[in-house]
C-alpha cells in the first residue's frame, strides 16, 4: 500500500471518529457512566443528608435478599412480564396482519392503532383508572348490568396485575405492529405470488412463508417486549401506588420508592444493579443463541 493510500485510509478513520464523536459524547455521559455510578453507590451506604457515599460492600444486597418485601416484588415483576410479553406480540402480530391490507382508509386504520403508543403512560394510566372505577367505572358497569357484583379490580390482589396487564398489553400491541409490519412488507412478493400459483391458500402462506421469514422481527420483539415489561412505573404511581399491600408493586417503581420517596440511594442503586443483571441475564443468552439459528436475507 502507497503511503498515499495510508494517508487516505488514515484521514477517512479520523473523519469518522469525529463524527461519532458526539454520540459516543452522549452515550458515556448518559448511559456508561450512570451505569458505573450505580454500581459504585450499589455498594454504598447512602442517603439524604450524607456528604459523600460510605462503602458498605454487599450490605445493600443482603438486605433485599433477605427482605420478603424485595422477593414480593420480584414476583410480581416477572408475574407481570408473563402475562404481558407474549399476548403484546401476538397483538401487534395481528394488528400487522389486518392493517397490512391495501385500502382507501388504512393510513387511518393504521394511526388509530398506533395512536396508543404516542399518549403519554401518565394519561393513559388515568383513563383506564376511570375505566377500572369502582362501582362508577366502565368495567363495573359491564359486570353489573349482567347481574353480577362490582369486582373494584385495583383494590383486588388477585385481579389488580392481570387489570394493568390489559391496559398495559392495549398500549403495547400498536407499538410492536410497527416492527411486524415493516418484517411483513420486506417479505418478497414473488415468493406470495410463487405460492398462491403452487395452489396455497393464505393461511398457508402466512404459516409456511410470512412467519419463518419474519423469524428476525421475531427476536427482535420479543427482546424489545420483554426490557419493555421491566421498565414501567408511571401507571402504577397514578393507578395503585402498589396497592393493595404491594401487590402491584414493580421492579421499577420499587426502585423509584427507594430513591425518591425513602431517599435511600444506595438501596435504589443495588435494585438497579440487579434489575440490570436480570435483562442480561435472560435476554443476552436467548439473543445470542437464537441468532445463530435464524438466517437474514
Amino acid at each position: 500500500m502507497s503511503n498515499m493510500s495510508k494517508r487516505r485510509e488514515k484521514k477517512e478513520q479520523i473523519e469518522a471518529l469525529l463524527l461519532i464523536a458526539p454520540a459516543l459524547l452522549f452515550m458515556v455521559i448518559f448511559t456508561v457512566f450512570p451505569i458505573f455510578r450505580s454500581i459504585y453507590l450499589s455498594l454504598c451506604k447512602y442517603k439524604m443528608g450524607m456528604q459523600v457515599p460510605e462503602f458498605i460492600g454487599l450490605q445493600n444486597y443482603q438486605k433485599l435478599f433477605t427482605s420478603k418485601l424485595f422477593w414480593k416484588v420480584m414476583r410480581n415483576t416477572i408475574i407481570f412480564a408473563l402475562i404481558t410479553v407474549v399476548p403484546s406480540m401476538l397483538g401487534g402480530l395481528g394488528l400487522a396482519v389486518l392493517v397490512k391490507q391495501k385500502g382507501k382508509h388504512i393510513g387511518f386504520i393504521r394511526t388509530a392503532y398506533f395512536y396508543p403508543c404516542v399518549m403519554p403512560m401518565i394519561a393513559i394510566a388515568s383513563v383506564w383508572m376511570f375505566i377500572y372505577m369502582a362501582k362508577n367505572g366502565l368495567w363495573d358497569q359491564i359486570v353489573m348490568s349482567f347481574g353480577g357484583k362490582p369486582m373494584n379490580v385495583l383494590s383486588n390482589k388477585n385481579t389488580v396485575l392481570p387489570a394493568m396487564a390489559v391496559m398495559y398489553i392495549w398500549k403495547e400491541a400498536g407499538y410492536l405492529m410497527v416492527f411486524f409490519l415493516s418484517g411483513m412488507q420486506a417479505i418478497s412478493t414473488e415468493l406470495i405470488e410463487a405460492a398462491k400459483i403452487d395452489g396455497a391458500n393464505s393461511w398457508l402462506i402466512f404459516k409456511k412463508i410470512t412467519i419463518p421469514l419474519l423469524a428476525p422481527t421475531f427476536l427482535f420483539v420479543s427482546t424489545i417486549a420483554f426490557t419493555n415489561s421491566f421498565k414501567l412505573v408511571d401507571h402504577v404511581v397514578i393507578m395503585t401506588e402498589g396497592a393493595p399491600n404491594n401487590a402491584s408493586t414493580l421492579l421499577l417503581y420499587y426502585i423509584y420508592q427507594q430513591g425518591f420517596t425513602n431517599f435511600n440511594y444506595g438501596l435504589s442503586s443495588a435494585l438497579t444493579v440487579i434489575m440490570l443483571v436480570l435483562l442480561l441475564v435472560v435476554s443476552l443468552p436467548r439473543f445470542i443463541s437464537q441468532d445463530k439459528k435464524i438466517h437474514y436475507n
